[in-house]
This record gives C-alpha cells, structure tokens and sequence, in this order.
C-alpha cells in the first residue's frame, strides 16, 4: 500500500512539474500585458502632472534672474553714456554683460530694455512670446 501511495504521489508530482514547465513556456497572456501598460501609463501620467508645472515655475526665475542681470548691466551703462538707453546687443560689445550671460529669456525671445530718465526696467514677453500681457516678466 505504501509503494502505490508513492507512485501515485511520484505521478502527482510529475503531472504538477509538467504543467509549471508548460506555463513557464507560454509566457504572459494579453491581460497581464494590458495591465503592465496601464500602470505604466499611470506613472507616465503622475510624473508628468508633477514635472511640467516646475519646468514653467524654473522658467519665469531663471527669466527673473537673467533680466535683473541685463538691468544691472543697463544701469551701469547709462551712467557711462550719458542718458543713451542700451539695447542687450550694446551690453554685449561694451562688455558690460558677460557673454555667458542670457541675452535671450527662455522661451528664446528678446529682452526689451526700456529707460525713463534714471531709471530702467527689462522686460520679457513671458511663456506667450507676447508683450503687454499679463505673464510678462518684468524688472
């Protein structure tokens, strides 16, 4: 009685070690891989709603920064040229701005430099390239 147990459990195990190496072979299904994409396409989507808005933020401080540069360098210039106001091209021959500086803002635009007596302020068109609108940046 013992040995036929132990056949039969030796064909159990045989059976069960056939089927797995069977299944090992198949490979995924269509489901599995459907699911894998949708949960790709999840962590797509969340690292997506998470970078895009920091990319603008980054943007608009380093057009801040660049701008406070160029109207430094105009400030200084229209202390040596008595009352001319610069263009970014003028600080760039003069030296007063270091070439490796941004003389464009990020979205590859011109800065406008604009004087009044004394005093200066540098103006980019912002994210929509347009002047005079209200994401214009400005110092």
């Amino acid at each position: 009685m013992k040995k036929q147990q132990q056949q039969h459990r030796m064909k159990r195990t045989r059976r069960l070690a056939r089927r797995m190496a069977r299944r090992a072979v198949e490979g995924m299904t269509l489901v599995e891989i459907m699911v894998v994409v949708i949960i790709m396409a999840l962590i797509a989507t969340a690292v997506g709603v998470a970078v895009l808005p920091a990319i603008g933020k980054a943007r608009k401080k380093q057009a801040l920064s660049d701008a406070s540069a160029i109207n430094s360098a105009a400030t200084m210039w229209i202390s040596e040229h008595a009352g001319e106001c610069p263009t970014v091209a003028n600080l760039l021959e003069d030296g007063q701005l270091d070439h490796s500086k941004n003389s464009k803002d990020p979205w590859e635009n011109d800065f406008v430099i604009t004087c009044d007596g004394d005093s200066v302020s540098t103006k980019s068109g912002g994210p929509d390239k347009q002047m005079g609108t209200e994401d214009d940046i400005s110092i």
